[in-house]
């Protein structure tokens, strides 16, 4: 049946009259013989009846009435439901065979521990009735959450639910990145409770206290590689420490003797009272410990969550992955992220600040180079005037020499060769007529780009209209006062005649 974990009852066969385990599987008898896998050991049992028996069901399957025997096995396992395999007996042995995460050998204080919580999650028997089933749930509940007490029995004390209980489903799995320091390198991590900016404005007075803790010896120096700020006003400082031989030869301790020695209890006591909360040495990991890690599944961690971080790691090579278990955990690594965030960005700030300055001084360095070639320019021709002046002042009185003479005639041919119609003169108007074409062009492309509102542009259309109309009735105005001048004019030419005859 599936998980259905029965007992023996020789040797290796199944017991006839063990009772058949449900879909949570159940508990059945035992007797002298090894059990399966899965299982922890047992003293000699001398009964025929296990540790649970099965005159009773209660509401998730399992058996709860006491038999008589005085064997201590776990015949069966709980189910699916409960997320982890059954638990056998076996005689005089306390391994573990397949356990839980695959785990080294269990004590058997870790083995009463766990057929308790399995007890309190399963079967209770505290009130021996019905609410019985309710306090088993109640008790899943709680280790699902991952803290309360699972009362179970009124003899035995409840079990403690923490979050590394492998029930607690507050869990995750994020990556770190391994560090690739070497032990030569020396390097220690001390992460004291105090702000970066005490640290730092204190940095001599530490580096004091730190010699004093090592025992004062002249021969070794305190250095410090870096100073960070951590999440809750904490600041991480690394050091190193150099050991100076007579000889004059000096070296690095290595991290691993340096943090052996932070270890000690009176060191360590020394290191608190300075602020320290932890030190750690900041070494990279060897590909056995690295191994090591990735094959065993941290405590409380499903083996199938496990391996598929494994192969969700988006760099193998630099990350590692890391329990997160509880809130607490998952607020102290975002806070750290932010920490992080804002590091990246104080930086990304200076770094922009350091390209603007950048760019300031080039516009200058620029400037200054165009001015000091117009310097060198004028600076050029004053010198080739002087130079004329001196040379004629020089030949002054001197007759034309051949050179000169030779001279002169290539400076005419080059003249004329310039002023030839078809030659370079003749060319250089065409392109700088060209160029002024292509600049009148220009500025009337530019300027036909200009936009005009679509509001603006039907008022100024009906302002023009209304000009428009205006000059039309004035055009009109004075054509009719032509008309009245023209008909004066000759009704003016027509009575002076007549006039004339009348009165001669």
């Amino acid at each position: 049946m599936a998980f259905n974990f029965g007992a023996t009852a020789g040797a290796g066969a199944a017991n006839p009259t063990a009772r058949p385990a449900g879909a949570f599987g159940g508990f059945g008898t035992t007797t002298t013989t090894a059990g399966p896998a899965f299982s922890f050991s047992a003293p000699t049992n001398t009964g025929t009846s296990g540790l649970f028996g099965a005159t009773q069901n209660k509401g998730f399957g399992f058996g709860t009435s006491f038999g008589t025997g005085t064997g201590t096995g776990l015949g069966s396992g709980l189910g699916t439901g409960l997320g982890f395999g059954g638990f056998g007996t076996q005689q005089q042995q306390t391994t573990l065979g397949s356990g839980l995460f695959s785990q080294p050998a269990q004590t058997p204080a870790q083995s009463n521990q766990l057929i308790n919580t399995a007890s309190a999650l399963s079967a209770p028997t505290l009130l021996g009735d019905e609410r019985d089933a309710i306090l088993a749930k109640w008790n899943q509940l709680q280790a699902f959450w991952g803290t309360g007490k699972g009362y179970f029995n009124n003899n035995i004390a409840p079990v403690e639910f923490t979050q590394e209980n492998p029930f607690c489903r507050f869990k995750a799995v994020g990556y770190s990145l391994m560090p690739n320091n070497k032990d030569e390198d020396g390097l220690v991590v001390l992460v004291f409770n105090r702000k970066e900016i005490d640290i730092r404005s204190q940095q001599q007075q530490l580096v004091e206290s730190l010699h004093k803790v090592l025992g004062g010896n002249q021969t070794l120096t305190v250095n410090v590689e870096g100073v960070k700020t951590m999440p809750d006003d904490q600041t991480e400082v690394i050091i190193y420490v150099v050991e100076r031989s007579p000889n004059g030869t000096s070296r690095r301790v290595p991290a691993t003797t340096l943090y052996a020695h932070f270890e000690q209890a009176n060191i360590k006591s020394s290191l608190q009272q300075l602020g320290v909360s932890l030190s750690m040495a900041r070494t990279e990991l060897s590909p056995a410990q690295v191994k090591q890690l990735l094959q065993n599944p941290p405590a409380g961690v499903d083996p199938i969550i496990w391996e598929q971080a494994k192969v969700d790691n988006p760099d193998p090579d630099k990350l590692i992955p890391v329990p997160m278990v509880g809130f607490k955990e998952l607020l102290r690594r975002l806070k750290v992220q932010d920490q992080m965030t804002k590091q990246h960005q104080t930086r990304l700030d200076i770094i922009s600040e350091d390209i603007s300055e950048l760019q300031k001084n080039q516009t200058t360095t620029m400037a200054k180079i165009a001015q000091y070639k117009r310097k060198l320019m004028a600076l050029s021709h004053r010198t080739l005037q002087v130079l004329i002046k001196q040379e004629i002042q020089r030949k002054s009185g001197y007759a034309i020499q051949a050179d000169e003479e030779q001279l002169r005639v290539q400076l005419d041919t080059i003249q004329c060769e310039l002023n030839a119609p078809t030659q370079f003169k003749g060319r250089l108007n065409e392109l700088m007529s060209q160029i002024r074409m292509q600049n009148h062009f220009g500025a009337v492309r530019a300027e036909e780009r200009y936009y005009i509102d679509a509001d603006l542009l039907r008022e100024i259309k009906q302002h023009l209209k209304q000009q428009q109309e205006g000059l039309s009735h004035l055009i009109s105005i004075i054509k009719d006062d032509l008309e009245d001048i023209k008909l004066i004019e000759h009704g003016l030419n027509e009575s002076i005649p007549i006039r004339g005859g009348v009165f001669s």
